[in-house]
């Protein structure tokens, strides 16, 4: 007979929920505050997102931040992909160790040494830093996120179904992209949803890579929180919850109405 969920186990969900959860709340509410003290309510305003869209700064802070976490993020799914396809297809071959290692590599090493190490080789070639230098380093960065969340699905996925597709006369590109990608479609959205949120987040390697013209909206807020936090951050922080949530649960509801009409 199976127990229910004792007293214990439902005062140590809520209290990990509320650790997670209530800051962000508590942001959120305070998003609204008609005080320019952030910690002083005021009353209910919406004055701070009146001010956030008039705010240049912050503004091309966000759209450039967008611009790099979209591009990063594709351009890490297809190259993850491809690592997943080689790791898990194409069985031991010589250097597969190495490669293996070097694409797992970022997910151990401490982005300072990511971000330093990316900045000496973009000196060291010449790149100007700007937003090419700080898409490469993020593309760097979520490669590997990007790899192990395909490669999971990979490795369950059966390839018996792309051999009948050969059979039928098709070729390898084209049994890959009508057999295997539509099935693990959903473990390339999640690859690409997270490489997106791990960009939006990065400060650390894009303060090294980072140059004029190309600063992102974490760089930005760290910023201004050191000469004191502004409503106007509040706001944008609240702007930027919702777009990442609409993201994730667009994706959520995608992949269950996959498995509906599956």
């Amino acid at each position: 007979m199976r127990k229910g969920p004792t007293a214990f186990n439902i005062a140590a969900i809520v209290a990990g929920l509320a650790f997670l959860y209530l800051p962000i709340v508590l942001l959120v509410v305070y998003s609204f505050n008609a005080s320019r003290l952030v910690t002083v309510w005021g009353g209910f305003s919406t004055r701070w997102y009146a001010a956030l869209f008039q705010n240049e700064q912050l503004l091309d802070a966000v759209w450039v931040t967008v611009r790099v976490a979209f591009a990063s993020a594709t351009m890490a799914t297809v190259l993850g992909t491809l690592a997943a396809l080689g790791m898990v297809r194409a069985g031991r071959f010589r250097g597969r160790t190495l490669f293996s290692s070097m694409t797992y590599a970022p997910l151990v090493m401490p982005e300072v040494i990511l971000g330093l190490s990316l900045l000496l080789l973009f000196v060291a070639v010449g790149l100007p830093r700007g937003f090419w230098t700080v898409m490469i380093a993020h593309t760097t960065l979520t490669l590997c996120y990007a790899t192990v969340v395909v490669q999971a699905r990979l490795v369950t996925f059966d390839e018996a179904l792309e051999d009948a597709a050969r059979d039928l006369g098709a070729p390898p590109w084209k049994a890959f992209v009508l057999v295997t990608l539509p099935n693990i479609a959903p473990a390339v959205a999640a690859a690409w949803m997270l490489a997106f949120t791990l960009s939006l987040d990065d400060l650390v390697i894009a303060s090294f890579t980072s140059g004029p013209g190309a600063t992102t909206l974490p760089m930005r807020i760290y910023s201004a929180v050191r000469l004191g936090v502004s409503p106007e951050i509040n706001a944008i922080s609240t702007l930027l919850i919702g777009f990442v949530a609409t993201g994730v649960i667009a994706v959520y509801l995608f992949n269950q109405r996959r498995r509906r009409t599956a």
